[in-house]
């Protein structure tokens, strides 16, 4: 089974709207799942990019569990994962069941430690992701390191680890997996590979397209010629070659951006790409390399961030998630079942 958005569709659900008792009433008493809440965000002047990204990663329940339980550790200087902790705190702990949550402090915090997101245009929820994601890493490695440096943790011997990368986070466990360049030169057929981190995988969309041939066309093979040559090691020269990215590790989380912002040279300016693309309920990846860990894993769809609009710079941002058995809308401060699953 698979389930298809279409931009005019995603429209037409964010005309309807639902108040928060409706959506109870909806749901029903039985139905509601124990210790769930769902509750609208506040939009602070254009951020529903940041709204319609924090709803998909609370209903991503490992990244929702490390984050609550990071929040009951001993209180420590405000930062912008101590500001995430204390909003999805506040709605794990609401007595209401749903309701509106204004994430105030958040919003503050974010605008005051990057100046991209400090003012009251449309962001892309993309590149917040990607800013929140790696904060939230750099905040946990470096108290990991001033732990050591106090004594609090074995192996505190600094000297040693000037040289080592630093050890990988809750949020490397969730979201990071591996790509892994291999490159074959067409002379002698010798393999060279190189390995890539990645906490979500960025891929080109078409026409009439699928998620799954989206994943394919990211792993296919490109031929390095003319101007293009590798330069090969073994050969001492360079030559032409077969250049594909394939993946290597699968991350517990898979994070996809579909490339739907495209730079067209003669309207000098970034244009939407509004094509329809399919994405199943279930994904597995087939572009991974022979010695990948788990290659079989399945991914079942738990969120999806839809961009509402004709530009980078305009429009807007909502969410679709699931929880539980449900497919729930939230477009900021309004929250709606769209749903069920059978």
């Amino acid at each position: 089974m698979e389930i298809l958005m279409t931009v005019s569709k995603i429209a037409s659900i964010c005309t309807m709207g639902a108040n928060a008792s409706a959506l109870e009433k909806e749901i029903g008493p039985e139905q509601f799942p124990v210790n769930e809440h769902y509750f609208g965000l506040v939009n602070f002047g254009n951020t529903c990019y940041c709204n319609s990204v924090l709803q998909a990663l609370y209903f991503c329940r490992p990244f929702r569990d490390k984050v609550l339980a990071y929040k009951s550790q001993p209180r420590k200087k405000e930062n912008l994962l101590t500001c995430l902790a204390d909003l999805f705190h506040s709605i794990a702990t609401q007595k209401k069941k749903v309701g509106v949550i204004p994430p105030k402090k958040f919003i503050t915090r974010l605008r005051k430690e990057n100046e991209l997101f400090d003012n009251y245009m449309q962001q892309d929820a993309h590149e917040f992701l990607n800013y929140l994601l790696n904060t939230i890493a750099d905040i946990l490695q470096e108290e990991r390191k001033q732990e050591k440096q106090n004594g609090r943790l074995p192996n505190g011997n600094i000297d040693n680890e000037n040289n080592s990368p630093p050890d990988p986070t809750w949020v490397h466990e969730i979201f990071q997996g591996t790509l892994t360049n291999e490159t074959r030169c067409l002379t002698c057929e010798t393999i060279s590979s190189k390995d890539e981190d990645f906490l979500d995988l960025s891929v080109d969309v078409e026409q009439n397209t699928s998620i799954t041939h989206c994943l394919r066309g990211f792993s296919n093979t490109e031929t390095l010629c003319s101007e293009y040559k590798y330069y090969c090691e073994e050969c001492r020269s360079k030559q032409e070659a077969h250049k594909r990215m394939k993946v290597k590790k699968l991350p517990m989380i898979l994070a996809l951006h579909l490339k739907r912002f495209k730079y067209m040279d003669q309207l000098h300016r970034y244009t939407k790409l509004s094509y329809r693309v399919v994405f199943p309920l279930e994904l597995r990846l087939f572009n991974t390399s022979g010695d990948a860990t788990n290659p079989d894993r399945m991914y079942d769809l738990v969120a999806v961030v839809v961009h509402c609009g004709s530009g980078p710079n305009r429009g807007h941002y909502i969410a679709i998630v699931k929880s539980h058995d449900f497919w729930l809308l939230f477009d900021d401060d309004i929250v709606e079942e769209t749903g069920r699953l059978r």
